[in-house]
């Protein structure tokens, strides 16, 4: 297993841990909440980076074949990328801790709240779809690393003393 797929499961075992935390504002209060979703952001930017070169080939492939399987992943993660977007986005306008930090005010609108939550709730249904669709990929991950290796056998060289005249 490379280590960039460990680098890879790792990243997004912790970037689901943090939607979950994310998603529960009144556990976390309201500025862990707005700062949390900021980071959560920027990992998915990594994660993006990380998967860039199979976002190229399926781009090409989608495209150029008649793929049905991979033109619904490809879907459901542009999908997943827009709803993240406007809860990003909706989240900043509506921002009480994070935007006034940067010495920021904005005009308060209820709309931009409706939206994030109902962006908030597509994404979850999105991020059930997109965990069931890589299902395969994240269990034959933690197979990997949690099944047993052989222990390798070490070959020693074994020194026998023979008597020649017995």
């Amino acid at each position: 297993m490379s280590k960039q797929n460990i680098t890879k499961l790792l990243l997004d075992l912790g970037a689901f841990i943090v939607l979950l935390v994310v998603s529960a504002p009144h556990f976390t209060g309201e500025a862990i909440h707005e700062w949390l979703g900021i980071a959560l952001g920027g990992v998915i930017i990594v994660h993006l980076l990380l998967n860039w070169n199979w976002i190229v080939q399926v781009t090409i492939r989608v495209f150029s074949k008649n793929v049905k399987s991979q033109r619904f992943s490809y879907i459901l993660n542009w999908a997943l990328f827009a709803s993240g977007i406007m809860i990003l986005l909706s989240g900043l306008m509506i921002s009480k801790t994070v935007v006034p930090f940067f010495g920021l005010t904005l005009p308060q609108n209820m709309s931009w709240k409706e939206l994030h939550e109902l962006s908030t709730n597509i994404t979850m249904v999105l991020m059930g779809l997109h965990v069931a669709v890589h299902w395969s990929w994240i269990t034959g991950m933690f197979k990997h690393l949690f099944t047993p290796r052989p222990a390798s056998r070490v070959v020693s060289p074994v020194m026998s003393v023979q008597r020649k005249d017995a």
